[in-house]
């Protein structure tokens, strides 16, 4: 058997032409970019989240095991209300798995079991990436469109306490 994975050649690269549904604030290019590329990373920590649900195994598993359904929930229901907000702008959002395998700036999540405290560390930094995009982008999407920066500061704050409540998981106390 190959172990090779194959990401499938995006089909219909050729975009759809507008019909006449767009008016009002259009999305400049830079702002759909910027929407795209939260886009994806949001849809892969979905996917990511769901590797390390189904693939953890040991000390606090349930806990863990519950905690990366919100983080899941999350990611989903942000990553629709990021398309959505790109499709009021006019924009397309593109959410096919070759474009999200290909565009991620998330570390790809190791395959089979992984312990809990290893799961929890890749979560952090999977969740960070995401954060990251969302940070860099964040001036320009202001500047383009503030109500769109009103959504990202929802999520980041939603994903950085995510981030916290799983790190507080493996940290020890700083000693003075």
């Amino acid at each position: 058997m190959n172990d090779t994975v194959k990401v499938p050649t995006p089909a219909g690269a050729k975009r759809t032409k507008k019909e006449n549904a767009e008016s009002g604030f259009l999305a400049p290019a830079a702002l759909a970019k910027n929407l795209q590329a939260v886009l994806v990373d949001l849809t892969a920590l979905q996917l990511v989240g769901k590797q390390a649900h189904w693939n953890i195994v040991g000390p606090n598993f349930r806990d863990l095991h519950l905690n990366l359904d919100e983080i899941v929930d999350i990611a989903r229901a942000s990553g629709d209300q990021v398309a959505e907000r790109m499709r009021a702008l006019h924009a397309t959002p593109d959410g096919r798995p070759a474009v999200v395998a290909e565009q991620t700036s998330l570390p790809e999540f190791p395959q089979g079991e992984v312990l809990t405290h290893d799961a929890i560390d890749l979560m952090v930094t999977a969740i960070e990436s995401v954060v990251g995009t969302m940070r860099d982008v964040h001036d320009e999407v202001d500047e383009a469109d503030p109500t769109s920066a009103d959504i990202l500061h929802g999520i980041l704050e939603q994903l950085e306490q995510q981030a916290w409540f799983l790190s507080a998981e493996t940290r020890t106390p700083k000693t003075s």
